[in-house]
């Protein structure tokens, strides 16, 4: 691949954004991220994924030069609906998907990192939607994932001044998980990796899926979901053998694990 690499080790699946110099999001990069998360998909050995930047940056947002060789309205609709239905797979994917961000997660690089399930940050990472500084505006739903996480007041003000926020001001604003050093920003995501890859996999399908649920759906469909997912996970395999784990006091044994 060319513009990022994919790796694996102890369950965890690493996507490597690799796009000199500031990892820009441009169309091929956005298909190589599809095509690694078909080989995920499949992959039963991996449980976990955590996305994360080369160099400087996460990524410092689209890649403004192949702006230029789209001819009309129509081209950049296209472009837009693509990514949009690359990161509409990442948030609704059924292994937990981690952002690891440092440096800088700008334009279309946070509206990748916001369609994770999952995002760290460093203290001094540079958060934000910049598009109206150059006459657009997001193309990749970045204008309706941001308000879900900071609000509409605090997203609109986002766009509309083009300023981004320091990484502790994302943590406060609800935008992050966690806000840490630079040092500890790896230990961190492969540490949150790890804790997700060792339980049930059928359970942690069945969470993501219930948590993307509520954030599109209304509360009673979504309650009748979780007691439907309740009973699947207990008739499970891993639900009987968690059951069991737990009055004999011992780990469980997953099967999908």
């Amino acid at each position: 691949m060319e513009y990022l690499s994919y790796s694996k080790e102890n369950q965890i699946g690493t996507i490597l954004l690799q796009h000199a110099p500031a990892n820009a999001l441009c169309s091929p990069m956005i298909k190589e991220i599809d095509t690694v998360l078909n080989e995920i998909e499949n992959d039963t050995d991996v449980k976990a994924i955590v996305i994360r930047g080369e160099g400087r940056f996460f990524s410092a947002g689209a890649d403004i030069k192949e702006f230029t060789t789209v001819k009309d309205a129509s081209g950049f609709s296209e472009l837009g609906a693509f990514g949009q239905q690359v990161f509409d797979r990442i948030e609704q994917f059924s292994k937990p998907v981690i952002a690891a961000i440092h440096g800088a997660a700008l334009g279309g690089g946070l509206e990748l990192a916001m369609a994770c399930h999952i995002r760290l940050v460093t203290d001094s990472a540079k958060l934000g939607l910049p598009e109206l500084q150059l006459g657009l505006v997001p193309g990749f739903a970045g204008s309706q994932r941001l308000p879900r996480y900071v609000g509409a007041a605090k997203a609109t003000e986002m766009l509309l001044t083009s300023e981004p926020i320091i990484g502790t001001d994302a943590l406060q604003w609800g935008l992050a998980n966690h806000a840490v050093s630079e040092e500890d920003l790896l230990d961190t995501a492969y540490g949150l990796a790890s804790k997700a890859a060792s339980k049930s996999a059928v359970a942690v399908g069945l969470a993501l899926e219930l948590v993307d649920y509520a954030r599109n759906g209304e509360y009673e469909q979504g309650a009748k979901k979780e007691t439907e997912a309740f009973g699947k996970a207990f008739a499970s395999h891993d639900g009987q053998e968690g059951i069991k784990a737990f009055i004999e006091k011992r780990k469980p044994d997953f099967q999908d694990r």
